[in-house]
């Protein structure tokens, strides 16, 4: 039914221009929140690098980062959108080693009169090769390519696969920060110390959270653990421990039956007492074979991003890496 002046009165009418106004008014807002004159424009990938960009870039920067709050990053995969608002920005940060499959195309739909510049911010880490397909090849040939080619052809054309999980040892992601700053400095040198200062007191932070890892895992009696997704081998080859996963490289990828049996075999060998679920996927397989082997779960989260909850608490890479921490030492005394 059509409304006429008449039928609406002047009261509806007023009404419905300030709504028209204010969504107006939102789509103006929405559409260039992603740009500011005047500052940096940083896009990242995902949340890892964009709270490090955050920190590194403080108010000479505006970070937006690409993945929405509660989304696993492994098959998440951008819109025209995002790559509009990205080839406006000065920086496009991202982390490579395989684990954003959508980054080479990506980059090509920004054209050729963008002017963003992008950043593969974990060049420098010690790449670890994981065996077996871990069901979604995230790019790991452009990571065999562009990580200098480690290793041998032959490898390369195996099963064995990047592990681009780096950001989940502190060692690393002090790495990763670096480049971020290195990035920076190079697109805006007025601000060079802002952002060396700004650097250093996050290299402080994750320097004092390396250590806290090394003395307080190194006192453990136990240092196997079984996790849900194949994420922690930063985390393992740093401080000590060995992680059995019940699926790959990524969260989806499907554990074959003789796994699963094999994972509960040494569940009870090695006296296991708890298996590790993360809150970005689901923890159906982890609490079956928890029930199977009759021991418990707890979280232990690669820091892929931050669901609603933990955003709106305030958590952070530090807060998220502490609970990791103490879960370790709860499962490994």
């Amino acid at each position: 039914m059509v409304l006429t002046r008449r039928k609406l009165g002047t009261a509806g009418l007023i009404l419905l221009m300030l709504i028209f106004m204010v969504i107006l008014s939102g789509c103006g807002k929405k559409s260039n929140a992603e740009i500011v004159p005047g500052k940096v424009n940083v896009v990242t990938s995902f949340y890892p690098i964009y709270e490090f960009a955050k920190e590194i870039g403080g108010d000479e920067a505006n970070v937006t980062n690409l993945l929405p709050t509660g989304v696993e990053p492994h098959d998440w995969t951008p819109r025209s959108k995002e790559i509009l608002n990205t080839s406006k920005a000065q920086l496009f940060l991202y982390h490579g080693a395989g684990l954003e499959g959508w980054v080479p195309n990506f980059l090509k739909g920004l054209g050729s009169d963008a002017v963003v510049k992008p950043v593969e911010v974990s060049q420098g880490v010690s790449l670890i090769t994981a065996e077996g397909d871990d069901g979604h090849h995230h790019g790991e040939e452009e990571a065999e390519r562009d990580h200098h080619n480690e290793g041998s052809e032959a490898e390369a054309e195996s099963s064995h696969h990047i592990d681009p999980h780096t950001w989940v040892s502190p060692k690393s992601a002090k790495i990763i920060a670096e480049n971020i700053k290195n990035s920076f400095i190079e697109v805006d040198p007025d601000h060079q110390a802002d952002y060396e200062s700004r650097y250093a007191e996050l290299a402080k932070k994750l320097d004092d959270l390396d250590a806290k890892f090394s003395t307080e895992l190194a006192g453990t009696n136990k240092k196997e653990i079984v996790v849900s997704h194949q994420a922690f081998g930063y985390l393992c080859r740093d401080y000590g421990l060995t992680q059995h996963a019940i699926m790959g490289l990524s969260p989806d990828a499907e554990p074959r039956a003789q796994d699963i049996v094999a994972l509960s075999k040494t569940v009870k060998e090695e006296g296991i007492q708890y298996i590790f679920f993360e809150e970005l996927v689901s923890d159906r397989l982890a609490k079956t074979l928890a029930n199977e082997a009759g021991v418990k779960t707890l979280v232990l989260n690669p820091v892929e991003g931050l669901t609603k909850e933990q955003e709106k608490n305030g958590e952070n890479y530090f807060t998220l890496m502490e609970k990791n921490l103490q879960n370790l030492l709860l499962a490994l005394q």
